[in-house]
């Protein structure tokens, strides 16, 4: 995997600025009104971008870091919200699948999250999966693996999060992953996709959520560079 160049996307400026402060010999580049920072980290060419929330800048973010900037494999990073039993707030999960579960067209006869030509889940790549749990392993942090489900909402009913978790055997919700997949599908591109869990159903009044982007984010850029390292090895 030497000699790549590397894509890093978070959905909010909070998640990507503490590996824009890691990296040597940024330029900043403003295309399709949004800004991407280029530079090296350790001497790996990496290029660094928010693409605001939801799957439509998403795609439009993620498309435009490998068609325009000529990445050749994408991380991700980002929170995303809990429905499995098993994933407390702070937890790290990342994607094995990603699927749409706002996408529906059941009318036609088809399953939920599905389109013809297209899939209802988009595995990651197993060895950046694997990449990851090395990473994890030697920081000393326990990373969950599971299904991630991406729609334009921020699902806060808990009938609509136990459906979502009962359809598509899914772990954690979040609004951008999906659509990163399907971009990167498409291409060929390898991606990975990691999530800090920042709302469970357990969760109480007293959890301050921007407090916990900021600590969430400094991990999660530790452990994105800290791949970057592996793959540029």
């Amino acid at each position: 995997m030497t000699s790549q160049k590397i894509a890093i996307m978070g959905a909010m400026p909070e998640e990507i600025e503490p590996i824009i402060d890691k990296l040597e010999n940024v330029q900043t580049d403003v295309y399709g009104d949004n800004k991407y920072y280029e530079g090296t980290y350790h001497g790996q060419e990496v290029v660094v971008a928010y693409s605001k929330i939801g799957k439509v800048f998403a795609t439009l973010t993620a498309t435009t870091l490998i068609e325009k900037f000529g990445c050749d494999i994408l991380l991700f990073s980002g929170v995303a919200g809990a429905i499995s039993d098993e994933l407390k707030i702070g937890d790290l999960i990342i994607a094995n699948g990603l699927c749409q579960h706002d996408l529906d067209i059941t009318a036609f006869g088809h399953p939920f999250g599905y389109v013809p030509e297209g899939n209802v889940c988009i595995s990651t790549d197993t060895v950046l999966r694997d990449i990851a749990k090395t990473v994890a392993k030697e920081k000393g942090l326990t990373i969950k693996e599971g299904i991630i489900a991406t729609g334009d909402q921020f699902i806060a009913d808990p009938e609509r999060k136990e459906w979502i978790k009962s359809t598509f055997k899914a772990d954690a919700l979040e609004m951008e992953g999906a659509s990163v997949a399907v971009v990167c599908n498409a291409l060929n591109v390898p991606f990975f996709i990691l999530r800090a869990i920042s709302d469970s159903a357990d969760m109480d009044a007293s959890f301050n959520f921007d407090a916990f982007l900021e600590s969430s984010a400094k991990i999660s850029a530790d452990f994105i560079l800290s791949m970057v390292d592996t793959i540029g090895r």
